[in-house]
């Protein structure tokens, strides 16, 4: 896996772990953009004339990377747009169960249209909760992030399961954002009805591109019946009237959605099973490591599962300090969040805790 680490030039002078917030360029798809907007540059318009089965062939790309060959995939150019797009197909009369520390792109969202809301608390027993505030509140709506972006603590899918079979009637929709790009996943069997990503983080996808994916007749289910009504008396062509096109108004940008789906085949090529297993021993490293010196928030320790992002006590000074020893973290919630990708190693979490003994 290290031989990877030569197609990310920012790891000769960094040690980068910051993932959870953006995603780095790699050689091979700076290549691949330049080479696209040459062949723009020397085509004009022939060159976008191929451009709606160029973005069959990404959504194509993406099913069969997510297991969701039977799906519907729109494309968006971020979650964030994606969901507020689902919200407005919602009846908001409504309720919505989130959770209490989530993404506030979510959260916001959700509250600044009008829904019922009520809550679930995350900490260690994170399920447990979901699942008596569903039994206490009984929610149509249960919308939240797999992997929560200040903690890190991460949504038993197994769970997932289990509560689409509990309560088949739930809409349960998930951010995948911090979550696709780590292991292998099937959305068919998730138990999810709608799944987005922004592409930007793990799937190192360049910014401007996701994505939502639909169990089948789902998008239908959450296209406002005016939308419907108009489309079905409409003079204009289906590529502006048809449910995706709610999503993917306008006209789609190839080098962003190109890049997309140069990454997923690049992550691919390295294979998800190795990613997976790259990143689980990293994690379990760092989170070992983090116990011993008290770094580490007890919900985390008490978790058995937990993604590679932790949050560790510090402050302003001490990201300050890691940011001139080139150690690229982020400030989250009340503390540092650092994250771990298939390109990291041992030895940059060695220098970490080197520069925290300097530190303190």
């Amino acid at each position: 896996m290290k031989n990877f680490r030569k197609e990310f030039p920012i790891l000769t002078q960094n040690t980068y772990l910051n993932t959870a917030s953006s995603g780095i360029l790699y050689n091979s798809l700076l290549e691949y953009r330049q080479e696209h907007d040459l062949d723009f540059l020397i085509g004009g318009s022939i060159f976008r004339e191929q451009q709606q089965h160029f973005l069959t062939t990404v959504k194509q790309s993406i099913a069969s990377f997510l297991g969701a060959p039977n799906s519907e995939i729109v494309l968006v150019s971020n979650f964030s747009t994606g969901f507020n797009t689902i919200l407005e197909g919602i009846n908001t009369k409504q309720k919505v169960l989130l959770l209490d520390e989530d993404y506030p792109s979510i959260n916001f969202a959700v509250l600044s249209k009008g829904f019922e809301v009520c809550y679930a608390e995350v900490n260690a027993v994170v399920e447990e909760n979901i699942k008596t505030a569903i039994q206490k509140h009984k929610p149509n709506v249960f919308a939240f992030s797999l992997v929560q972006y200040i903690s890190g603590i991460t949504i038993d899918l197994e769970f997932i399961k289990e509560l689409k079979r509990d309560y088949p009637d739930m809409l349960i929709i998930a951010d995948a954002t911090q979550f696709c790009g780590t292991k292998n996943f099937d959305f068919e069997s998730s138990g999810i009805d709608i799944l987005g990503s922004s592409s930007y983080k793990w799937l190192l996808g360049g910014y401007g591109n996701g994505f939502i994916i639909c169990k089948q007749n789902i998008l239908e289910s959450i296209t406002p019946t005016s939308y419907i009504n108009a489309s079905t008396h409409s003079p204009y062509d289906s590529s502006y009237t048809n449910l995706q096109a709610r999503f993917e108004c306008g006209h789609l940008d190839t080098l962003t959605f190109g890049s997309l789906q140069h990454s997923i085949h690049f992550l691919t090529s390295i294979g998800l099973s190795n990613i997976e297993k790259k990143i689980n021993e990293l994690s379990t490293y760092l989170k070992d490591e983090l116990k011993i010196k008290d770094l580490l928030g007890k919900d985390i320790i008490q978790r058995t599962n937990h993604s590679s992002i932790f949050n560790i006590k510090g402050d302003q000074n001490l990201f300050n300090f890691l940011r001139e020893q080139n150690i690229i973290t982020s400030l989250r919630g009340e503390g540092i969040r650092i994250s771990l990708h298939f390109y990291n190693t041992i030895e940059d979490i060695d220098a970490l805790f080197s520069a925290l003994y300097r530190y303190r």
